[in-house]
């Protein structure tokens, strides 16, 4: 969870993130070692007084502000594939759930389910309670099996929507007409709260997304109370 004055990330929730926030550090290495060696030719440049007025070119300097240039963009690119791939990686899904993005609520529907289906809305500031986070709250939780591998198909009925949880690190366009798909597995429990991340109209920031993850028997009986009730 997000907190004030917050600079960094929030706590990894998924192997994926996990490795975002480790190609994160590489690729912020990577741009301040740049940053300063540039910055320490350009303070040598200014503060010294040697010119030599009679070279024009080269040789080895291009050779070098070529090479080098192309080595550190093999640095960046290696781990980022990896991670892309990790990303778009489905293998056999415990569990499949399919969001919708309206204006401006998401439903969700758990296609292994005959009938488990919902829809989702924010809690009104006035309607919190101790402890509950203002504009991040919704009536209904996506409950999840944690530990367990998750698919989520997404779209969306009218306009563009986003499905996005920071601490899972997923983000997916929702697009009318268009299932897209995204999977992620949850490694401790915890309510991970998220929100639509591409403008929708003029409630766009009233679109919180809360997925709750808790253990497997926590599941089943929350999946029975929901079919019971259905």
């Amino acid at each position: 969870m997000a907190h004030p004055s917050q600079l960094g990330f929030q706590d990894a929730a998924s192997p994926v993130m996990e490795e975002l926030l480790h190609f994160h550090d590489h690729a912020l290495m990577i741009a301040f070692l740049i940053s300063t060696l540039v910055l320490y030719i350009i303070l040598a440049m200014v503060s010294t007084k040697l010119t030599n007025k009679y070279i024009l070119d080269s040789q080895e300097i291009e050779i070098i502000w070529t090479i080098l240039p192309a080595i550190i963009l093999i640095l960046i690119a290696l781990p980022s594939l990896r991670i892309l791939y990790l990303m778009d990686e489905i293998n056999d899904p415990h569990l499949t759930i399919k969001a919708v993005g309206h204006q401006w609520y998401w439903s969700y529907e758990y296609t292994d389910y005959e009938d488990l289906g919902f829809d989702s809305y924010m809690i009104p500031t006035q309607d919190l309670t101790p402890g509950q986070f203002r504009l991040l709250e919704a009536d209904h939780r996506m409950v999840i099996p944690v530990e367990s591998p998750i698919r989520v198909l997404i779209t969306a009925e009218d306009v563009l929507h986003s499905w996005a949880v920071p601490a899972l690190g997923v983000k997916m366009d929702a697009v009318p007409g268009r299932l897209n798909q995204t999977a992620f597995i949850t490694s401790r429990p915890g309510v991970y709260y998220g929100q639509c991340s591409e403008i929708c109209g003029a409630n766009h920031s009233f679109m919180p997304i809360v997925v709750e993850a808790v253990p497997l028997e926590h599941f089943e009986n929350w999946s029975s109370l929901m079919l019971e009730d259905a």
